[in-house]
This record gives C-alpha cells, sequence and structure tokens, in this order.
C-alpha cells in the first residue's frame, strides 16, 4: 500500500493553527431592539472595495464576511435595505434561515445491519485490489460528525482500515471555531459520513464504508435542531474553499436541499457551490426528497455543473436486482432552467450507518436502535454520500481528475434502469444516466462528457446565464430537445412500479447526449418575480400554469437534510 501523504502526517494541532489563520473572524453585533425591526441580509458586490466603503458609510455591522461570493451577511433596517436594493452596484438578498424537517423519522430495527452497498455498487472490486480511498478527504457539510469508533472492532470514523487517524476534526460555521474533537448533537452529519467512510465491518467481514480509508472533515452549519442561515451554509463552503489544500480536500458532500427561489445563477448558495466546483472541488449534493412529481430538485441540486443523487432501492431483496426501482421520495427534475436532474441515482432505500446513542434522533426514537451503534435511514441524502465515496475512490486511483472528469465517468459509467424489451424503465428526469457503479467509473476513459456546452467562469461573472435542453410539449410531457420520443416523459404512464428492470452499462450507445447539451433557446417556462408568486408556464400565449410555489420573502424555507421517509 502507498504511504499516507501529508494529510495523514501533520498532526490535527498543527492544522488547527494553519487554518485558523486563515479564519476572518467578526465581532458580534450588538444585540438589536424589536423598535429597529432589522432582518439580515446577504449584500453582493462585483468590486469588494465598494462593499467596504458601503459598510463604512452606512456605519454596518456585518456578521458574515462572504469573501467566496464576495458578499457580507448584515442585519438591516427597512430604510438601509431600500437604500441598499435602489443601488444597481449592489444585489441584496434575504438570509434565509433554514432549518431540518421533523423528526418523523421511519427507520428499520437491526440488531446487525449488513454491509450491502459497497456489494451492491461494485465498490468491493475497488477494495479487492487495494483502493479504499486513501489520500482524499471528503467534507461533509452537515450537522457535524462524531467520530465514533464501534465496540467490536475499533474501527468507524475515528482510524481507517489499517488503525490510522483519519479525522480532522470539526469546523463550526455558526460559531466560526475549529475544535479537533467530535461535535455532532444531531446524528444526521454522523449517519451520513459512515455511509461513504465506515471502516467497520459487518458479521461476514464486509466493510460498511464506499470509501473507508477516505479522511474525512466535518463542517458544521445546522445547530442541533437542524436550523441555519444561508450566511452560515456558505461561509462552510467558503472555509472548505480555504483549507482545501492543506488537507485535500477534494470532495463536498451536501445531504440537504431547500426551495427555488430564483434561477440557479441568482441564488447566493448556489455561487458558493458552483465557486467550490471552479476551484476544483467535486460537489456531490442530493437531489431532494420531495418526489417523485417534476421539477422537486432543490437548492443547492438544481445547479447545472455539480453532481446531484437521487435515490433507488433495492426493495430490501439485496440478493435479487428485478424488483429493484426508484424510491417513491426521490426529488425529479427538470430544474427551472431547463437542466436534466438527477445526473445519477445511488442506493437510498434503507441504509445503515453510525450514530451515536445520546444524539437528538437516537434519543427521541429509542425503539429503533439496533443495540449498538446502528441505524437504517432512508434518503437522497444518504443516496449523495454513497456518490461521494465514489468519487473519493476514483480521485484516490487518478488524483490528477478534475470535478468535471469525475462527473463525466459516473455518468458514462452508470447502469440505466430499462424493461425487459430494452426501453428506458425510468425517465431521465427520474434516474439521470441510472444507478452508480464503482467499478465501471473506474475502468471509465471518458473524458468531456460533462458541462462542456456551459462556462462556469461566465455564469459565476454574470456575463452569461445558460439554460439546459428540457422543455414540454403541447400534451404537458417533458422532453429533451434534439433525442427521440423515448426521452419524453410521460408522467401518466410511468409509476415508479415493481415492474422488472434490468440495469445495464449503455455507455456504448446514445443516452449520455443530453448530459452534454445547452438549449439555444430559453425554456418555454419563465419565472415571474413581479408578484408574490413563481409562475412555471407552458407558453406566454395561453398562459397556462404548470406549477406554482407561493412565496413569502420573510417566510422560514426548510432544507432537508434528510426529510425522513419510510424505508423502501
Amino acid at each position: 500500500m502507498k504511504n499516507k501523504t501529508i494529510l495523514k502526517r501533520i498532526s490535527f494541532v498543527s492544522f488547527v493553527a494553519m487554518a485558523a489563520s486563515l479564519l476572518r473572524l467578526t465581532s458580534a453585533p450588538e444585540e438589536l431592539t424589536i423598535e429597529q425591526q432589522t432582518r439580515s441580509y446577504i449584500v453582493k458586490s462585483n468590486d469588494s472595495r465598494v462593499l467596504a466603503s458601503l459598510v463604512k458609510e452606512m456605519s454596518l455591522s456585518p456578521t458574515h464576511e462572504l469573501s467566496i461570493i464576495n458578499a457580507i451577511a448584515v442585519p438591516l433596517t427597512p430604510e438601509q435595505y431600500s437604500k441598499i436594493k435602489s443601488n444597481s452596484a449592489f444585489t441584496i438578498t434575504e438570509n434565509y434561515k433554514v432549518e431540518l424537517s421533523g423528526f418523523n423519522s421511519w427507520i428499520k430495527r437491526r440488531w446487525q445491519p449488513l454491509a450491502v452497498i459497497p456489494d451492491y455498487i461494485d465498490a468491493d472490486y475497488a477494495h479487492y485490489y487495494g483502493n479504499y480511498g486513501d489520500d482524499v478527504t471528503i467534507g461533509f457539510l452537515d450537522t457535524g460528525i462524531d467520530s465514533i469508533s464501534t465496540s467490536l472492532s475499533g474501527l468507524g470514523l475515528s482510524t481507517d482500515l489499517y488503525g490510522r487517524d483519519k479525522f480532522w476534526g470539526t469546523y463550526d460555521a455558526i460559531t466560526n471555531t475549529i475544535s479537533n474533537y467530535s461535535n455532532e448533537e444531531n446524528g444526521h452529519g454522523t449517519h451520513i459520513a459512515s455511509v461513504a467512510t465506515n471502516a467497520d465491518y459487518d458479521v461476514y467481514g464486509q466493510v460498511y464504508g464506499v470509501a473507508p480509508n477516505a479522511a474525512i472533515v466535518g463542517i458544521r452549519a445546522f445547530d442541533t435542531e437542524g436550523k441555519a442561515t444561508y450566511a452560515d451554509v456558505i461561509r462552510g463552503i467558503d472555509w472548505a474553499l480555504q483549507v482545501k489544500d492543506q488537507i485535500n480536500l477534494r470532495v463536498l458532500n451536501l445531504s440537504f436541499g431547500g426551495k427555488q427561489r430564483s434561477y440557479y445563477w441568482e441564488d447566493p448558495l448556489n455561487q458558493a457551490v458552483m465557486k467550490a466546483w471552479k476551484e476544483g472541488i467535486v460537489v456531490v449534493a442530493s437531489a431532494g426528497n420531495s418526489g417523485p412529481d417534476p421539477m422537486t430538485i432543490g437548492v443547492p441540486g438544481n445547479v447545472p455543473y455539480i453532481i446531484t443523487v437521487g435515490a433507488m432501492t433495492d426493495n430490501y431483496t439485496e440478493f435479487v436486482t428485478g424488483d429493484d426501482k426508484i424510491a417513491s421520495f426521490s426529488a425529479a427534475g427538470p430544474t427551472p432552467a431547463g437542466f436534466v436532474k438527477p445526473d445519477l441515482v445511488a442506493p437510498g432505500g434503507h441504509v445503515a450507518g453510525l450514530m451515536s446513542f445520546d444524539t437528538q434522533i437516537a434519543t427521541k426514537h429509542p425503539e429503533y436502535h439496533d443495540g449498538g451503534s446502528y441505524f437504517e435511514m432512508s434518503g437522497t441524502s444518504q443516496a449523495a454520500a454513497v456518490v461521494s465515496g465514489v468519487a473519493a475512490l476514483m480521485i484516490s486511483q487518478d488524483p490528477s481528475l478534475t470535478p468535471d472528469d469525475v462527473k463525466c465517468r459516473l455518468i458514462d459509467s452508470a447502469h440505466t434502469a430499462r424493461n425487459s424489451d430494452g426501453k428506458i424503465a425510468y425517465s431521465v428526469f427520474q434516474q439521470g444516466s441510472g444507478v452508480v457503479n464503482a467499478r465501471d467509473a473506474l475502468f471509465s476513459t471518458a473524458m468531456g462528457c460533462a458541462n462542456q456546452s456551459l462556462d462556469i467562469a461566465k455564469d459565476l461573472s454574470g456575463e452569461e446565464h445558460f439554460y439546459g435542453p428540457a422543455n414540454i410539449n403541447e400534451d404537458g410531457n417533458f422532453y429533451v430537445e434534439g433525442l427521440g420520443d423515448e426521452y419524453v416523459w410521460k408522467t401518466e404512464e410511468n409509476a415508479l412500479s415493481n415492474d422488472a428492470v434490468l440495469w445495464r452499462l449503455n455507455h456504448n450507445e446514445n443516452p449520455k447526449d443530453w448530459k452534454n447539451m445547452a438549449s439555444t433557446d430559453a425554456v418555454l417556462w419563465r419565472l415571474d418575480f413581479e408578484t408574490d408568486a413563481v409562475l412555471w408556464r407552458l407558453n406566454f400565449e395561453t398562459g397556462a400554469v404548470l406549477w406554482r410555489l407561493n412565496v413569502d420573502d420573510y417566510e422560514s424555507t426548510t432544507i432537508n437534510i434528510n426529510h425522513w421517509v419510510e424505508p423502501q
């Protein structure tokens, strides 16, 4: 086995000192009275000097410096808000409060769950040849991570398969501090991290994690109750960019999703996600658990550049593939800008993961404890973690891969669900390219099949924005421009049934072309922000409303780190 790189040899104490120098600490604002009626906003400018002048001129007290998007988070009175909004040099957005869904968790009790995920996605092939995700760090922007060591083996999230420390610690984006100890009171972040990197073995000697030797770092942006703000999440992404070279942070897992309030390029959280991708971090996001209806992908899963993951399930028959299906809760595309999402799917129907007994979830649902350290949960959050683990295996094998390369090969190697007659079993808006396969992703030599028609630099600068190839026909069915009838999603005829499906590797065929397309014409539906509603229209002539979402500028939007769903 190859030796560990510097990320394993530097002590965490040294890392803390190094990372601390990168932090731009801000003083806490004075407590505001009710009479002042302030709200928190994100103020952005293309010129940092103009932004600094604004702060000085108006005597503002920013709570967050969000350099990743050239912005600040700052409390403003209505008068201050109006003054800034009227100045074209700035864009101003509500610092939306985001929170987890309620903990009406459906968790399947198991005394000793089996490690089925690596076998199902053929990650055990990589393990057989000694690739366990070494020399790659995965960041989990979540509720934190508890570096659990299992009682039987001593392995888990604290050490890798060879007993080497792999836990970098936690950056708390809420308090802007770093700690070298476990800091997880909710449970979700630990479960997600263990799906990707758990080094423990089941009773048959099979390892649980997809990339058990990958290093991990927690980025805590959600509190114990699962609540956060855009500013905290953006600051977490900013920190990941600052330390990525010091700890070789190559993959960032975002197992949450929120309401879409604008096109992808206008959302400040999405802008931070795009910046991370541009700077070389593979960003993996969950599609969301609001499926199965069309256009249910959330933020940041609607960003076209990144890897967005939906969920499928084996129906509790891990050795029988014919009854596998897309999970009914898995969100579907297209996105408001007409892009096909999710990019692919991964197991998320009932996934075993680690969780401390004293976390909020475990104490609220003690009856679901397995008697040790494991819970089984469902969601696209877990599916995203599976793909993050596969990305770590790919980068461990070939560190020269760019984020676009990783996305291309994951798409190229996915196994598309087809019926017995060879036709696509699920729309590309439900399954993307199909279910992830680690073995074929590692064998893939594909290049240039993802994001080739897009320009992320122009997108971030505001020079040019992009629409995808999805559209809607006169019958109200979504389709992909330039492709045949097989790519028309007739939603009324395509239920998520138990009919037999075959997951086939199709990279020698033509179904991936839709991933390398951008529409020259804008999509037929449009956003209307002149009113208090978002309207998706079939066309401007008839004005038929396809989809409506009422938006209150000040309401709290829900970000589902894991919207609990019944296992499937």
